[in-house]
């Protein structure tokens, strides 16, 4: 009898573990373009995800977004209506999102603000660092926090490749919870004089360690940008990466929208680039995948000169169009993240260029664990070996794709 009872539970685990990909407080979450192959039947859609720790909200919900874009009877909407029941059951919303693009989509955001405990606010981060609001990320009672590529934006929970992680850690959520409080002053008067006064340095005590079920370790640490404007400057994401890139001894695999090693005022940033072109020197197996978006000038010279570099291989990633007809700024893998040695990874907002680390808001997560990065791993392998990807080759003159409105 004892035996059988064993053997049930250990069913039960290992079921509970399927309905999840990592472990109950800390899971890689994706969404997946419809009418593709990358879909892992093992890992939860963002969608549902985020519709569970929003109707777990008792106390307070904030949220900071590069943009919100709805649209009604699309997968957005259902997070839109859960916000704002939320708030409706006494749930303190605040909501901030960037400057430039809620030039482009105030709907949303002016239809929260106009609803009972939630606040809203537009950071300008031109006026602050030169660059904008690119974090997407939200917090659940201080408590549940999710951070990843996807945008709220109904075409990233249904036609873009995204990958995010929700974790459920008090102590580690309060780093974040540090940073949207600095970003939600600064933007009640977007005055940069103000930044000194409102910046606050603290050192946390990073990075967090949790024993998971099977007695696992995991270790893990908050990221965020840009260097001049964050609370704690250990935890800056470029230090980060180039720490984990330096760090490999046998695989640097890593997924971002754009690469590029020229800054957007045209100055060299060869940062993360050296990096790379020194892991592949010491014998380091280097794949990275970039969007198709990255087959402009002079971006495309760049990843062809890397490409080069023996050790080194590089592929695009082109997700055909929907079936329904033409969607701009969608039907593209937009994920971000780096997989080192199927032990350590890094997941975040920011695109690998100068600016979204000097200029630019974002956050991100370093991940010290096998299973986290093991799960990372089979996703980039399942790009890299799939119909969507092929290697940049030198001498092939390649058209950028138009992404924007037709």
């Amino acid at each position: 009898m004892k035996k059988l009872l064993f053997i049930l539970f250990c069913a039960s685990t290992s079921l509970s573990f399927g309905q999840i990909a990592g472990y109950p407080d800390f899971e890689i979450v994706e969404s997946i373009p419809i009418e593709t192959t990358l879909d892992n039947p093992d890992i939860r859609n963002t969608h549902d995800v985020w519709l569970d720790m929003i109707n777990e909200a008792k106390r307070t919900l904030d949220i900071e977004e590069f943009y919100i874009s709805n649209q009604a009877s699309e997968p957005l909407d259902d997070i839109i209506k859960a916000i704002m029941k939320a708030a409706e059951r006494g749930v303190k919303v605040r909501v901030i999102t960037d400057a430039r693009m809620y030039k482009t989509y105030p709907e949303t955001i002016d239809l929260l603000g106009k609803q009972k405990n939630i606040s809203t606010r537009v950071i300008d981060f031109g006026k602050l660092a030169g660059g904008v609001q690119h974090a997407k990320y939200f917090i659940v009672d201080t408590e549940q926090v999710f951070i990843g590529s996807q945008n709220f934006d109904w075409r990233a929970l249904k036609h873009i490749h995204e990958l995010g992680i929700r974790f459920k850690n008090a102590d580690a959520a309060v780093p974040c919870r540090d940073l949207f409080d600095l970003d939600w002053q600064l933007a009640e008067k977007n005055d940069p004089k103000l930044i000194d006064s409102a910046l606050e340095s603290i050192r946390y005590r990073t990075p967090f360690r949790v024993i998971e079920p099977n007695n696992d370790t995991l270790i893990f640490s908050p990221t965020c940008s840009p260097r001049g404007l964050i609370p704690d400057t250990v935890l800056w994401d470029e230090k980060n990466i180039i720490y984990l890139i330096d760090g490999a001894k046998s695989d640097v695999f890593c997924q971002v929208l754009t690469y590029s090693p020229v800054g957007r005022d045209k100055s060299f940033y060869g940062v993360l680039d050296n990096a790379l072109r020194r892991a592949a020197v010491r014998g380091v197996n280097v794949k990275m995948i970039v969007s198709d978006w990255s087959k402009e000038h002079p971006t495309i010279e760049h990843l062809k000169s890397l490409a080069l570099i023996p050790n080194v291989e590089i592929k695009f990633s082109e997700i055909p169009e929907w079936s329904g007809g033409y969607i701009p700024f969608a039907r593209v893998e937009h994920c971000k993240y780096l997989v080192i040695d199927s032990a350590m990874c890094w997941l975040g907002t920011s695109n690998w260029e100068k600016s979204y680390f000097y200029n630019t808001r974002n956050l991100g997560l370093v991940v010290k664990n096998s299973r986290i990065a093991g799960i990372l791993r089979t996703i980039f392998l399942k790009s890299w070996d799939g119909p969507y990807t092929e290697l940049i080759k030198p001498e092939v003159e390649y058209k950028a794709r138009k992404h924007g409105e037709k």
